[in-house]
């Protein structure tokens, strides 16, 4: 029988689980829900001190059923109160790496060594980075990757988002109730966001800028002044004064730690598995945005998660790993 061991500290918690879910997101939560209602008993290993995920950097969510709007913060942490009521979140806690142990897995993280039968990953993504000059000198002084986190700093003064897609627009909506002014960048020939955030930001006056090269953060060499870019139109190179920039071009899937025991993943980094979650390691599934092919919609991480914890049950109840 093997032993538990107890970490004793403010958030006491035992090292040995029959589920781990990976990813205090909207997947993982759902996951963990239906795992412990499944009779197994499950944590959550969640690398920031705050939980949510991508979730909580919402600045409003429209179209999750049953909210006709809400916070994103808020609905995360709605999220983490139904799923506390069933199992434990551990948070900073950085998973480094798998390994495969007889009939258990180890999960090695910059704390203890975790062990479980099986393991639902739901790390989800990050936001990618443009990787231009001035974007990691200016970035905490003007450069910005979450708007709800951040926009309250720049209160009356002029912002721009870069990304043409759902999350630039919406966050330029909501930094249009802090910010003087608001202008949102896209390096696409068309508005890539859905039409009724095309309606919303013309009905706001929005400014959208289209077919522009970002090339430069430009600044005093100690917090932002403005951006210069290449109008991929005319091919002239033009400049904006602002305070402030919320830069939204695409994520990055969290899945380094599983290079080593060989999930397989696509090019991207994205994990590859089949339609109920499974990946291509018995007793390792998956959920969420971290998927390959993934919608990045609340409602289909929710899906995904209480899909993968069904099936990783049935499997178990069929001796599949």
């Amino acid at each position: 029988m093997m032993q538990f061991n107890v970490r004793s500290n403010e958030r006491d918690y035992e090292t040995y689980y029959d589920v781990i879910v990976i990813g205090a997101g909207a997947a993982g939560y759902s996951a963990g829900i239906y795992i412990k209602r499944s009779g197994m008993s499950v944590a959550i290993l969640e690398r920031e001190a705050v939980p949510g995920g991508n979730t909580a950097l919402s600045p409003l969510v429209e179209n999750y059923l049953g909210y006709k709007a809400i916070d994103g913060a808020d609905l995360a942490e709605n999220f983490r109160k139904h799923y506390s009521e069933y199992g434990k979140i551990i948070t900073e806690i950085d998973v480094r790496n798998i390994k495969k142990n007889g009939d258990t897995f180890s999960i090695e993280t910059n704390r203890e060594t975790f062990t479980a039968k099986a393991i639902i990953v739901a790390t989800g993504t990050t936001h990618r980075k443009m990787n231009i000059p001035g974007e990691d000198k200016y970035y905490g002084n003007g450069i910005s990757y979450c708007s709800t986190c951040d926009g309250y700093f720049f209160k009356d003064k002029n912002v721009a988002v870069i990304g043409g897609g759902n999350s630039g627009a919406i966050s330029a909506l909501y930094l249009n109730g802090i910010a003087k002014n608001v202008t949102l960048i896209a390096h696409s020939k068309i508005k890539k966001c859905e039409d009724a955030y095309v309606k919303s930001l013309n009905e706001k006056n929005i400014p959208f800028i289209l077919n522009a090269e970002t090339e430069e953060f430009v600044g005093d060499d100690k917090k932002l002044t403005g951006l210069k870019y290449k109008d991929l139109v005319s091919g002239e190179e033009k400049m904006i004064n602002l305070d402030g920039i919320f830069v939204y071009i695409g994520v990055i899937p969290q899945t380094t730690f599983l290079k080593e025991i060989g999930v397989k993943l696509d090019k991207h980094g994205f994990i590859v598995a089949d339609e109920k979650g499974r990946t291509s390691i018995p007793g390792i599934y998956a959920a969420g945005d971290v998927l390959t092919g993934s919608e990045e919609q609340i409602a289909t991480a929710v899906g995904d998660g209480s899909r993968s914890a069904i099936t990783l049950y049935m499997d178990r109840m069929n001796k599949k790993f």
